[in-house]
């Protein structure tokens, strides 16, 4: 009969596959980023290469989310050194697959073109997971020594919804100016592979529905986390970063 773990075994072991699926999904932003220097130096614009039909501009593109990945993977790491910030390791652990699904497997190996409904999905998951880190930095603020606040269950919900949304139109600047600036197309504003320029509210569907899903997400997190809080059920707070005692 196996021994049961004990609670700092079961701790240990949720660290080490932290640990090794963050080493992985951080190889698989590094090794691609020489490949992508390569095309882009070797591949003339707007002409298509290899049987994935692909143009400088969409390596530009590859390249451009392998480094935010890498700096989205440091962001946890910066907040960790703090000894007073403890990151959820399940949260953390979403956190990377979600980065690894989005960059490695939707841009890198390209089921963004390939798999129906995957940006669309993405999109959906991302809203609930703002939508967690907009709680925390509630719980947060709560907890701090230097600012007091008292805030209903509704307030918190509130806030994480519209902090979910608000970050998910900065990412839909970001595209825009990034397509802008190196004439790619993460908004979706031409047709792929053959790169046709779309106009008027064709142009619009794919941010708009991005926008659309964005806040669906965050809508049922939040509706989920004012349950949470109001009747004290524990969901979201299993996901939401905490801040130590002080011993």
């Amino acid at each position: 009969m196996k021994r049961k773990l004990t609670e700092e075994e079961k701790k240990i072991k949720r660290e080490k596959i932290k640990n090794i699926v963050g080493m992985v999904v951080l190889a698989c932003f590094v090794i691609p980023i020489f490949f992508l220097i390569f095309r882009i130096i070797n591949t003339p614009a707007d002409t298509y290469v290899g049987s994935e039909m692909r143009t400088r501009s969409d390596y530009v593109l590859m390249l451009l989310q392998c480094i935010l990945g890498i700096v989205a993977l440091t962001i946890p790491n910066i907040i960790l050194e703090r000894k007073n910030i403890e990151i959820p390791t399940n949260f953390y652990i979403i956190y990377i697959l979600f980065l690894y699904c989005a960059i490695f497997l939707g841009e890198i190996r390209g089921l963004y073109n390939t798999v129906p409904y995957w940006d669309t999905i993405l999109h959906t998951f991302s809203g609930g997971m703002l939508g967690a880190l907009g709680f925390s930095f509630v719980s947060v603020f709560n907890k701090s020594e230097n600012i007091h606040l008292t805030l209903s269950p509704f307030f918190v919900a509130f806030f994480a919804f519209t902090f979910a949304v608000t970050l998910g139109v900065l990412w839909e600047i970001y595209e825009f100016i990034f397509d802008g600036l190196f004439g790619i197309n993460m908004q979706r504003f031409m047709t792929q592979p053959d790169k046709v320029m779309l106009v008027g509210r064709d142009a619009l569907v794919d941010t708009m529905k991005d926008l659309i899903v964005d806040t669906l997400g965050a809508l049922v997190i939040s509706i989920l986390g004012f349950i949470s809080l109001k009747h004290k059920k524990g969901w979201v707070e299993a996901l939401q970063i905490k801040i130590k005692r002080k011993k």
